[in-house]
């Protein structure tokens, strides 16, 4: 059983996350657990490196079968091997998606607050960003179907995020088939990043967007991964699953020597956790979702100048800082009087200067140093 509040040392391991910031900063930025991985996906790793060649890699049909037979019985989702195309990652094949379905001038429609690599995606290949923004309420995170729909009429496509980074929001059966009906009703690509898909708080039901009816199957790119849920996104290893033949065959062909085959110790590793690690993500959520129940707790209790809606899934808290109205920014605030790094809100849009987003898939011990970091750095104002 994995011990999720031992405090491992990352530094020199080549970690992005703890190389950025001198070391007397303590990092809370990019989504990347400090948990070890499952000890099912160590093992496999290990009883294949006992065969000394690492050369190019393919899918075995075993993980083809698995992730067949995971779809089904999580979301009673009916996919075949033929629909799964493997990929080094989910930003590559949002990416690919684009350059393969739209062309240059054409809009996309973008949830904001985004992460900053789907902010960013359109202008790599000269289309237009249509920002639709969701916004806080009583009831969580919403959008605004008027503007929503006058956004999508204007775009080829949506490139959809659920779980929603960076508010954690989790989209509803009702929101998704409203948001599907939109596209189909203006002919509309749906991209949809659901890589945060097997990391849901409060027993919620993870729903991809192409499983609300046959259109939204047909017209949707849905793209997955083990890489979040279970701290392996250093092995560089996604997939998506793409029903419509036209569009898996125009995705494929978007290639065009950029995007080159999978890790082979990532296919390794993305079978062991689908097929073996089922036990470690129960422990996972549980602690996820006490470190999240904590940080809400101490927000409102030591923090009431900041607001932050609970994230339904993922392991990263959206925090609104606007009524501190810190200097120069929330994130450089924090950087500099507190020496703690978190994800600029600015990065996510330009209205949300005021944000930070905080990522608590750590041990208690690491969250708790963050948290008395923000509070020594509001000891200055």
């Amino acid at each position: 059983m994995t011990d999720f509040d031992t405090v491992l040392n990352r530094h020199g391991t080549g970690s992005s996350k703890w190389s950025r910031y001198p070391d007397n900063v303590l990092p809370m930025w990019v989504a990347d657990m400090d948990f070890p991985a499952a000890p099912e996906i160590i093992a496999a790793l290990n009883e294949r490196l006992q065969h000394p060649v690492l050369g190019y890699g393919i899918a075995r049909t075993e993980l083809r079968d698995q992730i067949v037979a995971d779809m089904a019985e999580k979301y009673g989702w009916a996919i075949t091997r033929e629909d799964i195309v493997f990929l080094p990652g989910v930003e590559p094949g949002f990416n690919m998606a684009l350059k393969a379905m739209l062309a240059p001038g054409d809009s996309v429609t973008v949830q904001t607050p985004m992460y900053r690599p789907i902010l960013n995606a359109p202008g790599h290949w000269g289309l237009v960003r249509q920002d639709a923004a969701l916004t806080p309420s009583s009831s969580g995170w919403v959008m605004d179907e008027a503007s929503f729909g006058e956004k999508l009429a204007q775009s080829k496509a949506l490139l959809f995020c659920n779980p929603h980074n960076p508010t954690g929001k989790v989209f509803t059966q009702a929101e998704l088939e409203r948001i599907a009906s939109h596209c189909q009703s203006r002919d509309a690509l749906i991209i949809s990043d659901e890589i945060h898909c097997d990391l849901l708080l409060d027993v919620r039901q993870h729903i991809p967007i192409a499983t609300t009816s046959a259109d939204a199957a047909d017209r949707t790119i849905t793209l997955m991964a083990a890489s979040k849920t279970y701290n392996i996104a250093g092995l560089k290893t996604a997939f998506a699953i793409i029903q419509n033949p036209d569009i898996r065959e125009r995705f494929a062909a978007s290639r065009l020597g950029m995007v080159d085959s999978v890790n082979i110790l990532g296919l390794e590793a993305t079978l062991a956790a689908f097929r073996s690690a089922g036990a470690w993500k129960t422990d996972l959520l549980a602690y996820l979702q006490s470190n999240r129940d904590f940080l809400m707790g101490e927000l409102a209790n030591r923090f009431p100048g900041i607001r932050c809606i609970a994230p339904e899934g993922t392991f990263l808290a959206w925090l609104d800082c606007s009524d501190l109205k810190l200097a120069p920014n929330a994130q450089s605030f924090f950087l500099d009087h507190g020496k703690v790094a978190f994800s600029a809100g600015s990065e996510f849009g330009t209205a949300y200067d005021q944000y930070v987003r905080l990522n608590f898939g750590c041990p208690r011990a690491i969250l708790e140093e963050g948290l008395h970091r923000m509070a020594a750095a509001l000891s200055h104002i």
